[in-house]
């Protein structure tokens, strides 16, 4: 039997970007399969998902086939400070929801589909569900959606940070 051994490094820059996957995944079923529509401040936050990822991805790919580490060393760099600046948005977002100071004012529903007619427009204001960013659509264990978002992106940046310092 042959043993396959991962470096530290590879290990902990997998585990930062498979963190982030498993949120921005997470965020999806919530919204497409749970129904809970995200407010501005919830699609704010994804947003470091969708710059860092690639950057996560690359990095791992970079180290697993042992590029220069200075390219690893950029490239994670770049991906924690993301994923840093995404903290910073769900630490905003979730003081907003605990009324520590006050949200954004141009906060509220989506409308779909532009409506047909004047009476589908009507129909529309009575049934469209607003989304608030100063209150918290789910708490789990005392965490809303933002609060989460602050632990899995300090875990992302804190895995990366151990990667970065095993890189041989």
């Amino acid at each position: 039997m042959r043993v396959v051994t991962v470096r530290a490094d590879v290990l902990w820059l997998g585990l930062a970007g498979a963190l982030a996957t498993a949120a921005l995944l997470g965020a999806w079923i919530f919204e497409l399969g749970l129904g809970y529509l995200p407010c501005k401040l919830c699609l704010w936050q994804r947003w470091p998902y969708y710059i860092g990822l690639p950057l996560a991805l690359l990095g791992l790919f970079m180290a697993w086939s042992g590029a220069d580490r200075r390219v690893v060393l950029v490239l994670g760099s770049l991906f924690a400070l993301v994923m840093l600046a995404g903290a910073a948005l769900g630490v905003y977002h979730a003081g907003a929801e605990w009324k520590f100071w006050p949200g954004p004012t141009d906060c509220g529903g989506r409308i779909g589909a532009m409506p047909g007619s004047v009476d589908d427009f009507r129909k529309s204001l009575t049934t469209a569900r607003v989304v608030r960013c100063d209150e918290a659509a789910l708490r789990v264990l005392g965490l809303s959606f933002p609060g989460w978002n602050v632990l899995v992106s300090v875990a992302c940046v804190a895995a990366t940070m151990l990667g970065l310092r095993r890189i041989p």
